[in-house]
């Protein structure tokens, strides 16, 4: 009879490997759950702008003044322009690893995804949160009506 000493449980006699992230599950996640807000986020948006009031002609700057006068459609617009451009930009990569075979042009192609994607984000949320109805050093002719005479 052999006596061998039987090692302890959960030890390894390799390294152990580091795990890496599941960016797919991650990215199969954000779908559904942006999904869901952006629901919420595009029918508000829409019965606000089209539906109450008097529809697409009350649509105009006096009206885009009036919303960016108040902090929670500044966040409301906010999150939608992320969480649409995120979602669609997800899409895209979905689609570029599913029909590009060779490496280089699905490097290529999702670096532009980001690039592009990126470069949306940080323009449109600039266009929300910098918008100005009545610009401080305007003549006074430019300036729409409710803005006061300076």
């Amino acid at each position: 009879m052999t006596t061998e000493t039987i090692p302890a449980p959960r030890s390894s006699y390799a390294p152990p490997k580091k795990r890496r992230v599941n960016w797919e599950k991650w990215g199969w996640l954000y779908m559904r759950i942006s999904g869901l807000f952006l629901v919420v986020l595009i029918f508000g948006h829409l019965f606000v702008n089209l539906a109450s009031g008097a529809g697409v002609r009350e649509i105009d700057f006096a009206f885009i003044a009036g919303k960016y006068a108040t902090p929670f459609w500044i966040v409301w617009d906010t999150l939608l322009l992320w969480f649409a451009l995120i979602h669609g930009a997800n899409g895209m990569r979905t689609i570029v690893n599913d029909y590009a075979h060779r490496v280089v042009l699905r490097r290529v192609l999702l670096t532009a995804i980001l690039v592009s994607t990126v470069v949306l984000l940080v323009l449109g949320t600039l266009v929300i949160y910098t918008f100005d109805p009545c610009p401080a050093n305007a003549a006074a002719g430019t300036l729409p009506t409710f803005c006061p005479v300076k």
